[in-house]
């Protein structure tokens, strides 16, 4: 098991915590949460009956991990319509990884912000498709849902992130 769970962990660790990363929007509680993944993993290996990728199986339980993270949080909600203040999640390191160093640029700064107006469903499907580069089978896999679903999240959140995209564009304009 040991040599299973090594591989595993080399292979996804970098695409489970970048996904958790862009959920939580904070490094320290992503690397607990990718931490929470792997003991996840460990209990249920033996379960894994292989209908579906590992990295499939591995992203499902990290968006479990998440929602059940925001869940035990007071307020989940209202935090998250609180964490659109880029300012105030900015992530400071002396060696950034590369995700931060990519939404140093400004484009990406305002798709991260805008992504705080979609839904947890809408941001889950957003990030497994657009960053995780997962194709709708596997994220529909992932997340339990059907193919059917999982377009229809997207489309919806394409919407509201076109939306508020032009609306930042427009107020940075007005400045």
């Amino acid at each position: 098991m040991n040599s299973i769970f090594d591989e595993l962990y080399e292979k996804y660790h970098q695409d489970v915590f970048q996904f958790l990363f862009y959920m939580v929007k904070n490094r320290e509680q992503a690397e607990d949460l990718a931490q929470e993944v792997y003991i996840r993993v460990l209990k249920a290996y033996k379960n894994f009956e292989g209908k579906s990728s590992e990295k499939t199986w591995l992203f499902s339980i990290a968006r479990n991990v998440a929602i059940d993270s925001f869940r035990k949080q007071k307020g989940w909600k209202q935090r998250i319509i609180e964490k659109f203040d880029w300012s105030t999640q900015q992530v400071k390191d002396m060696n950034p990884i590369p995700e931060e160093i990519a939404m140093e640029r400004e484009e990406y700064q305002y798709i991260y912000q805008c992504l705080d107006h979609c839904t947890i469903d809408q941001r889950i499907v957003i990030i497994m498709r657009y960053i995780q580069e997962l194709s709708i089978a596997e994220t529909a896999e992932a997340l339990n849902w059907t193919e059917s679903k999982v377009k229809t999240t997207q489309h919806r959140a394409l919407k509201v992130l076109k939306k508020e995209m032009q609306q930042l564009l427009e107020k940075e304009g007005n400045r």
